[in-house]
């Protein structure tokens, strides 16, 4: 039998889990992972979270219970078990960490969603993230909005790894870069060791062809029927090309800037591209689709844990399924313009309602937890 996610690995890709739970880690779930799925680092977000913690997993009532003796808010309770879980998360990991010199076996954490719009107020979080996991191989994720673009500036120029997320378009992307090397240039500034500076950009692909797929559906006819899933793929190898136009070809050593070529010598590390988003939403679409045809050197795929058991049962690695299909994407996606559908109106609709999904399971879970502080506080004045 072939193991495609070692076949991955080998062509370049970091496996990535995209959950975290409480139960994951007290099973020693994440760990077999690890070991046996080639995991090299845990994505999380607000949805996750509010599906771990509002589910059936009694693991967080202990430190609910003492949450709630001590009196905190919701929020504060929300922080504590989150942070809880990263922080035991990256112990897991610490070891590729170490092993892979700082490049892999991080684990991200989301600032609160409500401050996406907010820079300071977002850079704010950011630190106090940093400080309360406290844990080299966290990675703080800042959605790229406007407002998020430099606060991942600032973040990195404190020295704190970043991991950006909500990136839908090519053009917000090359934006993301343009924050990372500010950002690097003036950490160096500041005195800080560029080399244990780690930065990814998640770069979300299903919702693309979710959105595209119904505003086709209601166009209609074949040349529409003939687009359906195609965006998300053009819209990721072109994300790519982005990509090594900004860092160079990586694989020769060949910088594609001085300005790059020297925050390298000063230790800098290429933002690896993150696909993020794998798993397939469309039941019609094979379910590897979102990994097999984005394999190419120096990205990171963040799995759902369905996405990465598919991957290893059927997946099929034939190599690098990106470079050579720039001319395609960009047909694939000039054929949307001809069919009536704006990019630009695409993405802005997916930034704005990927914020309202993050911002609605965050007051969700703020609401769930709030619950169960007045349910153990009610139990402690009992007894």
């Amino acid at each position: 039998m072939t193991d495609a996610l070692r076949q991955l690995s080998q062509e370049g890709v970091a496996v990535w889990l995209d959950d975290l739970s409480r139960s994951r880690l007290t099973s020693g779930n994440l760990a077999g992972l690890v070991r046996d799925r080639h995991v090299v680092g845990v994505t999380t977000n607000p949805t996750i979270f509010q599906a771990a913690i509002s589910g059936k997993d009694d693991s967080y009532d202990a430190q609910l219970r003492d949450l709630a003796l001590r009196g905190v808010t919701p929020d504060e309770a929300v922080r504590m078990l989150t942070t809880a879980d990263v922080r035991a998360a990256a112990d897991v990991l610490r070891p590729v960490y170490d092993a892979s010199g700082g490049r892999d076996g991080r684990v991200s954490i989301e600032v609160d969603p409500r401050l996406a719009r907010r820079t300071e107020a977002t850079f704010a979080e950011a630190k106090q993230l940093w400080w309360l996991v406290d844990r080299p191989n966290v990675l703080i994720k800042i959605p790229a909005t406007e407002a998020g673009l430099p606060a991942i500036t600032a973040t990195l120029a404190a020295g704190i790894s970043v991991n950006v997320t909500l990136i839908f378009s090519v053009r917000r992307y090359r934006a993301v870069m343009e924050a990372y090397l500010a950002g690097l240039e003036q950490a160096r500034a500041n005195g800080h060791d560029l080399s244990t500076i780690e930065s990814v950009a998640s770069f979300f692909v299903s919702r693309v062809d979710t959105e595209i797929d119904k505003r086709l559906a209601g166009i209609g006819g074949e040349a529409a029927e003939a687009a359906r899933g195609k965006a998300a793929i053009a819209n990721a190898r072109l994300a790519y090309q982005a990509y090594q136009e900004v860092f160079g070809d990586l694989e020769a050593g060949v910088a594609a800037s001085d300005r790059w070529a020297a925050l390298t010598a000063a230790g800098a590390r290429p933002q690896r591209p993150l696909w993020a988003s794998t798993g397939v939403k469309d039941p019609a679409y094979e379910d590897t689709r979102y990994v097999t045809e984005l394999v190419a050197p120096g990205t990171v795929n963040t799995m759902p844990e369905t996405t990465l058991n598919a991957t290893a049962d059927h997946g099929k690695i034939i190599g690098d399924t990106v470079r050579a299909g720039y001319p395609a994407a960009q047909a694939d996606l000039a054929s949307l313009a001809d069919l009536g559908i704006s990019y630009d109106d695409v993405v802005r609709t997916l930034e704005e309602e990927g914020i309202r999904k993050f911002e609605a399971s965050w007051t969700d879970l703020l609401a769930t937890v709030g619950a169960a502080l007045k349910r153990f506080a009610g139990q402690g004045a009992s007894e």
